[in-house]
């Protein structure tokens, strides 16, 4: 296809004071092959403006995608947590813990570091799948998860945040696409870096709320009882089979039928211990 470039105006070249380039007059006011033009390339230049958006990996669902492709599409799981030995088998490490167990059932090795994460990679059912935990502390989590989904020129909603959540009971388990921080400062971070865009997915792991007047920064620093931690090994034996459902069909489909699942959970006592 030949390229059109624009060309200096004739008059430009032999009127006094003449100045400055034009289009050729193919190109002109209201010339047909003008329209023609246009009508071609405005719906190619959309395309190209959300493909940009997509590329960035910050593209939210409801942008349309870029034409679709033969390729399976990747997912990047991120479980958010503290790390070091300090904090192993905390509440707020919980995220952490998910991670590992699903790369343990898949066969996946979180041996390797990338944009300040522990991380592994594999295909799961035939789809690419990306799994991380960052090492920047939780409240900083989005300066790992944002470059990681940027990098691989991700749609938000192909991103799954897991982590801790005190309002739901211990070991009860919501998935959801969107939604606020709930005053989770890792999850703020997260949103922050993502440059507001909140159309990702969450898998949010309960963990009770902390007794009495105890402050909830070192409730979810402590480690589980015995109780709460039968509970929270059951959870994740559960978790990762939400994580290969939402491999196998997508957010939406399995958000459904795991949050079903779930919901009589919250019946627990509200005397049993968390």
């Amino acid at each position: 296809m030949s390229t059109i470039a624009f060309r200096k105006d004739v008059r430009a070249q032999v009127e006094p004071g003449g100045r400055g380039n034009r289009p050729p007059a193919l190109l002109r006011g209201g010339s047909g092959m003008m329209k023609t033009l246009l009508r071609q390339v405005a719906p190619r230049a959309g395309i190209a403006r959300r493909c940009f958006n997509t590329a960035m990996g910050f593209a939210s669902s409801r942008d349309s995608p870029c034409p679709p492709s033969t390729s399976p599409r990747p997912w990047l799981f991120v479980g958010l947590g503290n790390p070091g030995e300090k904090f192993r088998s905390t509440r707020h490490n919980v995220g952490f813990e998910m991670i590992d167990s699903f790369a343990q059932s898949v066969g996946i090795s979180m041996s390797s570091v990338h944009c300040k994460a522990l991380f592994g990679q594999g295909l799961v059912d035939g789809s690419p799948v990306f799994l991380a935990k960052p090492q920047t502390y939780m409240n900083l989590s989005g300066e790992s998860a944002g470059p990681l989904a940027a990098y691989y020129k991700l749609q938000l909603d192909r991103v799954v945040l897991i982590f801790d959540d005190m309002s739901l009971p211990c070991g009860v388990l919501r998935l959801q696409l969107g939604g606020g921080h709930g005053c989770h400062n890792g999850l703020k971070n997260v949103i922050h870096h993502f440059r507001g865009n909140k159309e990702f997915g969450r898998l949010r792991i309960g963990i009770g709320r902390p007794p009495g007047q105890m402050d909830p920064k070192a409730f979810v620093l402590q480690t589980f009882n015995a109780t709460a931690r039968n509970r929270i090994d059951a959870a994740l034996k559960e978790g990762v089979g939400i994580l290969k459902a939402i491999i196998q069909e997508g957010l939406t489909e399995s958000s459904r039928s795991a949050n079903m699942e779930q919901k009589y959970k919250h019946l627990r006592p509200k005397t049993l211990p968390q």
